[in-house]
């Protein structure tokens, strides 16, 4: 084949729908990992039984040492992925992974992002380089929040920062001329405590250290946006060096941001919980926490790595 694809099938599903074919089962034919066994559908089935359950590698760091780029602007941006990838136990640095397979690859970005070719899937990924899951009210009263920093020095209380940010509102619709409802004023404020109340429990779980704060909630849409890029090479929609160049501008747009790795992952993290996990402090967040442990303490973790700039 002239571009093959890879492909995941369970070995209990193929024991299942082998039936009575006499043929020799052939593994990754043609690589350097081939392999072949005679047709056994029932021997297939007891090895597939015994491994049910078996998810070891879910919540590992795993690194690739050979052709993956463990250093610079390409590592770095993949490196803004590697809180997913180390949920999913996926390679953090391969460029080229194949994740689940082509057809699985495909079948979740529908799924999830209803990427179904080139074209939906250049323009998840622009979304994502641009901010657009996230900009709007997190990050409007974040940037609330650092202003009164700037200016005051030190913590925001939030009652303040409850006061400016309807202030800012207000402001903003009156030079629009437009209007603010009582609705958008409370979502505003109640998003304000749902942060305040994240960022206590970031503390307590060592996200944050005791007197920092959430800088900007990017880092979401940066860290899936170095996702989006390689699971675009697995679904082939784009090429390696393409799907290069989009890492390496997560990289820079990441820098920008942030200062520090710590930074941008409590960012991700809050992004993420704030998208997804409702205060609930369930698998959205736990997860999270656990990579998060992963990532700070393994000595191969791209945090200790590769530096920040």
């Amino acid at each position: 084949m002239p571009d093959p694809v890879f492909g995941l099938l369970s070995l209990g599903d193929l024991a299942e729908s082998w039936g009575n074919d006499e043929r020799w089962l052939a593994v990754n034919p043609g690589t350097p990992y081939e392999a072949y066994f005679p047709p056994n559908p029932g021997l297939w089935k007891a090895h597939a039984d015994r491994a049910k359950g078996s998810d070891v590698q879910r919540g590992t760091l795993r690194t690739l040492r050979v052709g993956a780029p463990l250093q610079g602007p390409v590592a770095h941006g993949l490196g803004c992925g590697a809180l997913m990838n180390v949920t999913n136990g996926a390679l953090w640095n391969a460029m080229g992974t194949h994740g689940n397979g082509y057809f699985l690859e495909r079948h979740s970005l529908e799924r999830w992002w209803g990427v179904t070719d080139r074209s939906s899937w250049q323009n998840a990924l622009d979304g994502l380089l641009k901010g657009r899951g996230v900009r709007g009210p997190w990050e409007f009263v974040l940037e609330i929040r650092a202003a009164l920093s700037q200016q005051f020095g030190g913590q925001v209380d939030p009652a303040l920062w409850r006061e400016t940010a309807e202030k800012a509102l207000l402001h903003r619709a009156a030079e629009s001329g437009g209007t603010v409802s009582d609705a958008e004023v409370a979502g505003v404020k109640q998003l304000i405590g749902r942060i305040t109340r994240y960022e206590g429990r970031f503390r307590a779980d060592g996200i944050l250290a005791a007197n920092s704060r959430v800088r900007s909630a990017l880092a979401w849409d940066y860290g899936r946006a170095s996702c989006m890029a390689r699971w675009g090479v697995g679904a082939r929609f784009t090429d390696i060096p393409e799907a290069e160049q989009a890492v390496m501008q997560v990289c820079r747009l990441s820098q920008m941001t942030y200062n520090s790795w710590e930074e941008f992952a409590a960012g991700y993290i809050l992004g993420r919980c704030l998208h997804f996990d409702d205060e609930q402090f369930g698998h959205w967040y736990t997860e999270m926490l656990h990579a998060h442990r992963v990532l700070a303490t393994h000595a191969e973790s791209p945090w200790h790595t590769v530096s920040w700039v």
